[in-house]
């Protein structure tokens, strides 16, 4: 065995040599190509928290089930309580002028927002709502500062933002729509949605179990006569009412988000005092986190969303203009942390 002198020249040996090669910027080169190659990188699907992204895994060695036959075409017409308005299937998803069930709740839209712009720009209402309340699998945009809106909507068209999980079908269909929208499109669809406020949409509930859920583009809905199976380290968004939500596209359903015991607590410890993993949230968005001038408000939006936003900023497929503020707040954050955090701010009042 070498002595402690001799194992003490050749670590100072060693560490001469590194300086050396440091100083000469060959290696800090390659480390920053490398870096931006990381960034690059989409993250392994296993490493992403699937419940935010609205996936599952598959139980190990399941067979996946064959092809649906495609159903035969419904041309009745769908009603809603509170309304008189009636709309067909077709009608109510159509990308270029889906169904209006309530008028009455929202200002007079923007064409783009009603009926997008043929062939590739569909219309705003068809995924986000008419209302802008969206869902757990898009966003809710009202009540979004008109400044911060158009800065997303830049970032997803010049490549600046992106999702951490390749398989998130509808942010690939965001950027292409954002990449064909004019500055005009943009702008008025910002002033649109940004001139309704945001209202309760999400009740978040603690619970150990949850009933076993399946996925629909992305949103979680509840299997019929499932089981309750542990909740684990999961926080499960779905419709108040599924089918309503799901098939007609109820603007006015809401959404109750599952999150396991002691979340909420847990995660206002993390949002509201200064740590070693993350900073207050309050500082960037304000009192109650209801926004402050052209940062958005968080309290009360879709934790599932939210979640994302968060991971994907960690992963470094997320880089707006404001990114630079977030990434001492998520650098720290583990996958838990990310749920508490999220089920604490959804469960404020907007």
């Amino acid at each position: 065995m070498a002595s402690s002198r001799h194992l003490a020249a050749i670590v100072s040996k060693t560490m001469r040599f590194w300086k050396q090669f440091l100083a000469s910027g060959v290696l800090v080169a390659a480390v920053g190509s490398l870096t931006v190659l990381v960034r690059a990188m989409p993250v392994a699907a296993e490493e992403l928290p699937a419940w935010a992204y609205g996936t599952q895994a598959e139980p190990e060695g399941a067979k996946k089930p064959a092809p649906a036959a495609r159903p035969a075409p419904d041309h009745s017409l769908k009603h809603l309580p509170g309304t008189t308005r009636a709309f067909t299937s077709s009608a109510i998803g159509d990308p270029f002028g889906p169904a209006d069930w309530f008028p009455e709740d929202h200002p007079r839209m923007p064409e783009i927002v009603a009926h997008g712009r043929k062939p590739e720009i569909w219309a705003c209402s068809l995924c986000h709502y008419p209302n802008g309340r969206g869902r757990p699998e898009n966003a809710g945009v009202s009540g979004l500062p008109v400044e911060y809106f158009i800065e997303q909507m830049h970032s997803f068209r010049d490549g600046r933002r992106k999702s951490a999980d390749p398989r998130k079908r509808n942010t690939n269909i965001m950027i292409a729509i954002a990449k064909a929208m004019t500055e005009e499109e943009i702008k008025a669809s910002a002033e649109y949605f940004g001139a309704i406020q945001w209202a309760p949409w999400i009740k978040v509930e603690e619970r150990p179990t949850v009933i076993e859920t399946h996925t629909s583009v992305g949103m979680f809905l509840p299997v019929p006569n499932g089981r309750m199976q542990p909740i684990g380290h999961r926080l499960i968004e779905m419709p108040v009412q599924p089918d309503a939500t799901e098939k007609i596209r109820d603007p006015r359903s809401g959404f109750i988000a599952y999150a396991p015991p002691g979340s909420i607590r847990k995660g206002r410890d993390l949002a509201t005092k200064t740590g070693k993993k993350t900073e207050p949230c309050g500082v960037c968005h304000g009192p109650g986190l209801k926004g402050l001038g052209p940062v958005p408000g968080i309290a009360g939006r879709s934790p599932s969303y939210m979640a994302r936003q968060l991971y994907d900023m960690k992963a470094g497929t997320r880089n707006g203009s404001w990114n630079e503020l977030m990434k001492p707040v998520v650098q720290n954050l583990s996958n838990d942390d990310i749920l508490n955090i999220v089920a604490y701010v959804s469960s404020l009042a907007p």
